[in-house]
């Protein structure tokens, strides 16, 4: 049985390697929203202290989830 996806049809072959990646991309975005999201808490005295202007922190937060 295939999935009929916006783009066509998703086979049977490809559907794990499909759900795989689904998986991969909700658990870097994770990432990504709970290192935004520390950073954001964070003083600019202790943002300071680490040398990260806020400005940055989606920059930092994303390579965090995704690599650079």
């Amino acid at each position: 049985m295939a999935t009929l996806t916006r783009t066509g049809f998703i086979g049977t072959a490809n559907r794990g390697s499909f759900i795989e990646a689904f998986k991969t991309r909700r658990s870097q975005n994770r990432v990504y929203r709970e290192t935004l999201r520390e950073l954001s808490q964070l003083t600019d005295r202790d943002l300071a202290d680490l040398n990260i202007s806020r400005h940055r922190i989606p920059d930092i937060a994303r390579d965090a989830a995704y690599g650079s």
